[in-house]
């Protein structure tokens, strides 16, 4: 069976990318920083279901963090950088700590673990990378007001995405994907939420399931690199 690891794979996304990609014949390791006891709920629902699982527990915002938990496994054939900092702040109160987080975890993790599991992936014969951004990066919209440090992390990693695929190929694919008004955010007001979803071509908020069905995809396109899907509803165009 092929293997994967997701970085922040025990909440929201992240457990439905693990879930998506068990059911798809992925063994998965599930990364966990603080969420080691969700991460261990998801790994009985994978075993239920007939998946080797285990949980591996690593701080990435730390220089070491990915690099160690890179050396930790022994085989891998799917990377998907999920786990991610997220904060709300307007732009001329963000201290320099609060930049440097957002860049640590959402730009340097996955940059620091895919170097750390590109041999792995090389001998794979179908290794692959997805990484998660996010669809504001290309369009910005009402609900994504004062997050500045965290799109311009996240607009670092899609570029991130392309420069590898160019890199790294034809050995390794990466591609992204970036969910647009999926488990919307706690602070987005009632109106910005109306007035968000009665743009969507679609007409309703996304799941974490839509974002899974997307990286599931990826993880078996074999003639697809460079890319990012857009799960959005069809806000990017709306």
């Amino acid at each position: 069976m092929p293997t994967a690891l997701v970085t922040g794979g025990g909440i929201r996304i992240g457990r439905a990318i693990c879930l998506a990609l068990g059911r798809a014949g992925f063994d998965v390791v599930v990364h966990a920083n603080r969420s080691v006891a969700a991460a261990n709920e998801v790994v009985r629902e994978l075993t239920a279901f007939g998946r080797t699982a285990r949980v591996e527990q690593a701080d990435l915002s730390t220089p070491d963090g990915p690099q160690g938990l890179g050396k930790r496994l022994d085989r891998l054939d799917l990377l998907v950088n999920n786990a991610a900092a997220y904060e709300h702040a307007a732009f001329r109160d963000v201290t320099p700590d609060q930049l440097e987080r957002m860049l640590a975890v959402n730009v340097r993790a996955p940059f620091l673990l895919t170097q750390a599991v590109l041999p792995l992936l090389e001998a794979s014969g179908q290794g692959a990378v997805v990484n998660v951004t996010d669809m504001a990066v290309s369009r910005a919209y009402t609900a994504t007001h004062f997050f500045s440090h965290y799109l311009a992390s996240k607009a670092a990693l899609e570029q991130l995405t392309r420069a590898l695929a160019l890199e790294l190929g034809p050995k390794v694919r990466v591609n992204a994907v970036a969910p647009g008004p999926v488990a919307i955010a706690a602070e987005t007001t009632p109106a910005q939420r109306a007035d968000m979803l009665a743009r969507l071509p679609l007409g309703r908020e996304g799941s974490p399931a839509d974002v899974a069905e997307a990286v599931v995809y990826l993880a078996q396109a074999t003639y697809v690199t460079g890319q990012t899907i857009r799960v959005c509803g069809g806000l990017s165009i709306a």
